[in-house]
């Protein structure tokens, strides 16, 4: 009886080891994903600078020009970086005012991270991605494609100005499991355009 119980032990921990030793892989690598976020124009921040009360801002938004301003820090350019970026930064900026500043920076809204479907979906509009979507999951979120789509002549618009280029998708072949590289993650900004 006490050899039975101890190698259900041991079977126990060996599948507990193997089950963190997968975890432990899949965790870094989604943390990475979360903590890789870079804001966008239109996302709502709430930045606290501990212990000075006045400096603690809510509410913050990124303006068009992907900045914000902040008291005794200034221009503050937040488009294109991540929330440790902004905290570095306004620490640093802070530094000369305030011994040993310890800033957080948390995002309230995404409202900058939005990608827009458009053309013959049954509900158009922008939907905000939260974390990030691909084609077919936007276009389920428009409330899929009309009888009238041209299914296979889907387009994403990317960049603005002179950089915008478009990117192909084929409906009916992602549908049927070939061609799943067309089926991109979309980027903010990105419009899907449905003929």
């Amino acid at each position: 009886m006490k050899v039975v119980f101890q190698v259900r032990c041991c079977q126990a921990a060996l599948a507990a080891l193997i089950l963190s030793a997968f975890v432990g892989l899949a965790l870094p690598a989604y943390a990475q994903a979360a903590a890789d976020y870079t804001l966008n124009a239109g996302d709502t921040l709430d930045v606290a600078v501990w212990k000075e009360d006045d400096l603690s801002k809510k509410d913050v938004i990124v303006r068009p020009d992907g900045k914000f301003s902040f008291p005794l820090a200034g221009e503050i350019t937040a488009a294109g970086h991540t929330i440790a970026q902004i905290e570095t930064d306004i620490t640093n900026r802070l530094k000369p005012y305030i011994p040993d500043p310890v800033v957080s920076v948390a995002v309230k809204y995404l409202d900058g991270c939005r990608v827009y479907v458009i053309g013959q979906v049954t509900k158009p509009g922008s939907f905000v991605m939260n974390p990030r979507y691909n084609v077919l999951q936007a276009l389920s979120l428009a409330g899929g494609l009309t009888p009238f789509a041209s299914a296979n002549d889907i387009i994403i618009l990317r960049g603005s100005g002179q950089g915008q280029s478009t990117l192909q998708f084929h409906y009916g072949e992602v549908t049927k499991g070939r061609s799943l590289n067309q089926n991109v993650l979309l980027e903010a900004g990105d419009v899907v355009v449905v003929p």
